[in-house]
């Protein structure tokens, strides 16, 4: 687990985090899923979970924010805070939520191993790890052969 970066306002992200768990469409699983990603020039970019009957082409919190961003055009990524539970769960009781697979390879794409990923359970209880703790021998862009011309 990494330390907290002072430059990083963990509470504010922790907060746009649980303000994006509002919008979750989870009629299914009812595990409502809130994420706040951090450009490295400061912007923020919400993303709940969007669940489909189908449940395949439902769609993680974390790579609903990412994909906003990178389709405004952002993909300097600094850090993102996750907040998960069932709807039923009061606040004070959420336990800590860390990243699916799909979103952590989502992640090494556009965010690289320092990336800090900020797990919390309120604005003051909270978990920092950057990406290369949660997902260890990744890989990533580098790892793909290129094309010869």
């Amino acid at each position: 687990m990494k330390e907290a970066t002072a430059a990083i306002d963990y509470s504010g992200l922790i907060r746009e985090a649980f303000a994006a768990r509002q919008l979750a469409y989870a009629p299914y699983s009812g595990y409502y899923v809130g994420a706040a990603l951090l450009t490295k020039e400061g912007k923020i970019y919400q993303g709940c979970n969007i669940e489909s009957a189908a449940y395949s082409p439902s769609n993680c919190g974390e790579r609903t924010a990412i994909f906003k961003a990178v389709s405004e055009g952002n993909r300097q990524f600094t850090a993102i805070a996750v907040v998960g539970g069932h709807r039923d769960t009061p606040l004070d009781q959420l336990a800590f939520f860390a990243p699916c697979g799909v979103c952590r390879q989502v992640m090494i794409e556009f965010c690289g191993a320092g990336f800090q990923i900020i797990m919390a359970r309120s604005e003051t209880d909270y978990e920092v790890y950057s990406l290369d703790e949660l997902l260890p021998l990744a890989f990533g862009p580098a790892d793909v052969p290129k094309a010869k011309d």
